[in-house]
């Protein structure tokens, strides 16, 4: 299983901010899609990433204005993607290890999806599932 088995299940629709924003207004947009990080972009470049985590620890905890503060003060900017061919397993072990939750696809330089740790724990019940029916199946003799 590849990060293309994500896309194909999902919205091809990518939600962004450009980096003259703030960070109210990228709370707002992931509050309307129930996102929990917002993709940074300077037209079609990753410029960087802001999520729940990122307005908790960088906005809350230090007192500051959401409405006053420019997403690029706050955002991760240093971005880990993937590929549309990377491995399912690279992803679990990259969340992991660095302890994030949201992976941008990029392709030829252009961000072509979003995976969550949601996208990837959905992917691996529903390949679970398909394989526990097949083996009840084999051991029912269908």
């Amino acid at each position: 299983m590849n990060v293309n088995d994500i896309l194909r299940r999902k919205s091809n629709q990518i939600f962004s901010i450009p980096p003259t924003a703030s960070v109210y207004d990228a709370l707002t947009l992931m509050s309307e899609k129930n996102l929990g990080g917002v993709l940074v972009m300077n037209g079609d470049q990753l410029a960087g990433i802001f999520t729940e985590r990122d307005y908790a620890r960088k906005i809350i905890l230090l007192g500051r204005s959401s409405k006053d503060t420019p997403i690029t003060e706050v955002m991760t900017s240093s971005v880990r993607t993937i590929s549309r061919d990377t491995e399912i397993d690279d992803c679990m072990k990259m969340m992991t290890e660095k302890t994030i939750r949201h992976l941008p696809v990029v392709e030829n330089g252009k961000v072509v999806g979003l995976v969550s740790i949601g996208d990837v724990v959905k992917l691996l019940i529903e390949e679970q599932k398909g394989i526990i029916d097949h083996l009840q199946s084999y051991i029912a003799g269908q």
